[in-house]
């Protein structure tokens, strides 16, 4: 009879930290790149990058996505005053709508990276895009789950944008972006009903051209209504990439 062989099932399997595993292969400065931002139908970009000091790397460190709001803003604070070097920059809505979403990330990202007081010899960048940037790129795929120094960057990028939409929630009233930061929210879709899109909306997003069509022709309710009602319940996967 042969041996049993324990089988441990992808849902039950306790998840891996990230770890300095990838920036050990390299000698020199090794910044990670992440993004927040690029799915909202309103809102700029935003990308951060951040060289960590592997003897001064604070505790706790993970994907943004899985961390609570107290770790992220207990955790920024504490990767921007052990980092060797940290930055953060953004890309407007203009820019989005001039460059597409991708490339305005890019661009985000540049700022991002030339804006480091220290000179990284690559970036680990999270994603399957090598952005062009200051320095050599290697893409992570999941890389936020992988590197630290990608998650690092990931929590800085987080931060910073739901900071300014909070700022940007109490200049457009009554679109609720405290709350749903720009994605496509039910409080979200009501008020774009209800105001129609606002300066920092997404055009290139069908729902926001939707109303912006609807709110420039003046149409009667009724039919007003009706138009913005389809481009709103579109399948759900038009929230995860800009059109």
């Amino acid at each position: 009879m042969s041996p049993r062989v324990a089988k441990v099932s992808p849902k039950t399997a306790k998840p891996t930290p990230p770890t300095f595993k990838l920036e050990r292969l390299y000698v020199g400065h090794v910044c990670g790149v992440d993004e927040a931002g690029r799915g909202p139908w309103a809102g700029p970009v935003s990308a951060a990058a951040v060289i960590l000091d592997p003897k001064r790397t604070p505790k706790g460190i993970d994907d943004s996505k899985k961390l609570t709001l107290k770790a992220r803003e207990r955790l920024e604070l504490e990767i921007k005053s052990s980092a060797l070097a940290y930055a953060v920059a953004f890309a407007s809505v203009e820019e989005i709508a001039s460059l597409n979403i991708l490339h305005a990330t890019g661009l985000a990202m540049h700022r991002a990276v030339s804006a480091l007081h220290l000179q990284p010899i690559i970036a680990l960048v999270d994603g399957n895009y090598a952005f062009k940037l200051p320095c050599e790129v290697r893409t992570v795929v999941q890389g936020d789950a992988l590197s630290l120094s990608i998650a690092a960057a990931s929590i800085l990028a987080k931060t910073a944008r739901d900071r300014l939409m909070l700022e940007l929630d109490a200049a457009y009233p009554g679109y609720h972006f405290a709350a749903h930061k720009g994605y496509g929210a039910p409080k979200h879709i009501d008020a774009l009903r209800r105001l129609g899109p606002s300066p920092i909306h997404r055009a290139g997003w069908a729902p926001i051209r939707a109303a912006m069509q609807a709110a420039s022709a003046k149409t009667v309710e009724g039919a007003s209504g009706g138009a913005m009602e389809v481009a709103f319940q579109v399948d759900g996967a038009l929230q995860d990439a800009e059109l």
